[in-house]
């Protein structure tokens, strides 16, 4: 509901100008990064890549192509950390990016995006609280600040519709603690629509 909300307070805003734009994004891909290619019960930490992630997302574009973001990615299903029958996991990726989208052609452009946000790794099975059974919270989180850097090819293909294979650069601070690295690589693809257009 409220990534629903979201959408439409971005669609809102970028329809109260004629020279904004509003896009939405939905899609999956997968995260890699550098480290072993799987960990074991006897390791300290273990890489954090593989798996299906989904991600969405929204923009507001201004005047000169200028305009800010905020993205979301998240593993599709739990991950099982040290391996098979492992600790349950799941890493959800937030980025808030300005954003700069230059065009190619009429039907193809650039999305160009850097920014702030952090990474939110949640571990599963702990025995029930008060907070779980009550709030649905069975998780306990590790929480790190993260800078990014992206880039997508933006075409559209019906109309307001458009396809955009993406690559997103993580650094995550401190990721360590769980992870062989911080610095993540996110492939994908997504699919979007956009209201109105800049000038």
């Amino acid at each position: 509901f409220a990534f629903f909300a979201t959408v439409f307070a971005f669609f809102v805003l970028a329809n109260l100008a004629s020279a904004q734009q509003g896009d939405a994004m939905f899609g999956f891909g997968t995260l890699t990064s550098p480290g072993a290619a799987a960990c074991g019960v006897s390791s300290a930490t273990c890489p954090e890549k593989g798996g299906l992630y989904t991600n969405i997302g929204v923009d507001v574009i201004f005047h000169r192509r200028l305009g800010f973001g905020f993205d979301t990615a998240w593993k599709t299903t739990q991950g099982a950390y040290g391996g098979p029958g492992g600790q349950p996991f799941r890493p959800i990726l937030f980025d808030f990016n300005g954003v700069y989208q230059p065009k190619l052609s009429k039907k193809a452009g650039l999305d160009l995006m850097g920014g702030v946000g952090w990474q939110s790794t949640r571990f599963y099975g702990f025995q029930p609280t008060s907070s779980c059974q009550f709030f649905g919270q069975c998780y306990v989180s590790s929480n790190h600040f993260l800078v990014d850097l992206g880039a997508g090819l933006r075409y559209y293909v019906w109309g307001h519709v458009f396809v955009r294979p993406e690559v997103r650069y993580y650094h995550v601070m401190n990721n360590s603690d769980a992870f062989t690295s911080g610095n993540l690589l996110r492939l994908g693809a997504s699919i979007g629509y956009t209201i109105g257009g800049p000038e």
